[in-house]
């Protein structure tokens, strides 16, 4: 064996002792402690209670969560961390969890795509189709979560702001007023709901009410609320009464939700276009098939 060999064989055992410690080290870690402050905390108690599927996997992901912690992804990480809050705390994740939630999807995925190829005898490749399937389940079920939670704030906000102003007229002030709003609604899981109470409460810790405004704009970026928080914002450094801004704000989002709904039909009477041109192409050929089939016969 020449010396070239055994420094290439050398390099191979401490390669393969270095992955050997990684992994050793990171398999003997504990599982990490589920998270049980806050709104997050509150959202994993209420799945947990809710998905019996969520509450058997979930000591997997927090263990395969605390392997992704040792990962360098502080960007990725950081968007991840806005997508869930965005979301309204989906599941009580964080990003680490929600990596983790895939990488188990995953391999929920690939067990479920070996027995269908066992059972139907696809070729193998078609198991990577699995693995990508479960992987990307996670984020898709997040995705749409968000953009329900956008749409269904976006559709209950004016009203909102109708009984807000209304109590405001009466003499209530602005966080006695959200609080009707909350108290009142009846539904404690609603998304706006939430986000209200969640205002409520940082005006309880002291947090000025410019910030926790700011703090629901980050939280729920739609047009309306960015829209309202401005007026709130603008209102209170110029001295405008509140009253008359959260009626303006009013009629302006409903104005918004009725061309916003006119733009919609515009477009479904155009996207309507194409299932018709089909359906008028699949009726000429039913009709003239057979005439066409009994000329070519002839020939």
């Amino acid at each position: 064996m020449t010396v070239t060999d055994a420094l290439g064989w050398l390099a191979v055992v401490a390669f393969g002792a270095g992955v050997w410690v990684i992994t050793y080290s990171i398999a003997v870690r504990d599982v990490p402690d589920r998270v049980q402050l806050g709104l997050r905390g509150l959202k994993r108690a209420s799945a947990l209670r809710t998905s019996a599927i969520f509450a058997l996997i979930e000591p997997a992901v927090r263990l395969v969560g605390g392997w992704v912690s040792y990962l360098p992804l502080l960007r990725f990480r950081a968007r991840l961390d806005r997508v869930l809050r965005q979301a309204g705390d989906w599941l009580g994740l964080d990003a680490n969890e929600l990596i983790a939630l895939c990488i188990v999807s995953a391999s929920a995925g690939v067990g479920l795509g070996y027995a269908v190829i066992v059972a139907v005898e696809l070729p193998e490749v078609a198991l990577f189709f699995f693995a990508g399937l479960g992987m990307g389940l996670p984020y898709l079920r997040l995705s749409g979560e968000l953009a329900r939670r956008r749409k269904h704030v976006t559709r209950s906000l004016p009203p909102a702001i109708d009984v807000a102003a209304l109590c405001m007229s009466a003499g209530m002030t602005f966080p006695d007023a959200i609080r009707q709003v909350v108290t009142k609604s009846g539904r404690p899981d609603d998304p706006l709901n939430e986000e209200l109470g969640l205002i409520l409460h940082q005006l309880q810790l002291g947090i000025p009410r410019r910030r926790a405004l700011e703090n629901l704009a980050e939280r729920v970026p739609t047009e309306a609320v960015k829209s309202f928080v401005g007026a709130v914002v603008q209102s209170e450094e110029k001295g405008t009464p509140l009253v008359e801004v959260l009626g303006i704000q009013a009629e302006t989002l409903r104005a918004r939700r009725s061309v916003s709904g006119e733009e919609a039909a515009s477009r479904a009477a155009v996207l309507m276009m194409i299932p018709l041109m089909l359906i008028l192409c699949a009726t000429i050929l039913v009709l003239l098939g057979p005439f066409l089939i009994r000329g070519s016969g002839t020939f």
